[in-house]
């Protein structure tokens, strides 16, 4: 099952990858945005409940969408860069088995434990 998902999970980090390239950014871009969710880990250093939430925040594949199709709507070429990006790098972490967190541990994850 868990190979089952990481090949999903890389269909969608593909894509993320063509979405991206429908938008007036270089390519750069993504190789320099793409880790930028990460920083929703920072709330870890408040507690694991603040750490959790914000992590899931910024690795949410629905807030992710939600924000693409604002762009759409708005017009807005940045807001659709963001969407595109926390898509992809939930993708992207969840090939590695890093899912959305839960409020006890940052190894504990709706995809498992994290580790061994």
């Amino acid at each position: 099952m868990k190979t089952t998902i990481k090949i999903e999970e890389l269909f969608m980090l593909i894509l993320s990858i063509y979405m991206f390239s429908i938008l007036p950014f270089s390519w750069w871009w993504f190789l320099v945005l793409i880790l930028l969710p990460d920083i929703g880990m920072l709330g870890y250093l408040v507690n694991t409940k603040v750490g959790a939430v914000c992590y899931n925040i910024c690795h949410h594949k629905g807030i992710a969408i939600a924000i693409y199709l604002l762009g759409i709507w708005w017009h807005s070429d940045v807001l659709r860069l963001v969407g595109v990006i926390i898509f992809g790098h939930a993708s992207l972490d969840r090939i590695f088995g890093y899912g959305l967190k839960y409020l006890d541990n940052f190894k504990h994850t709706h995809l498992g434990k994290i580790g061994r």
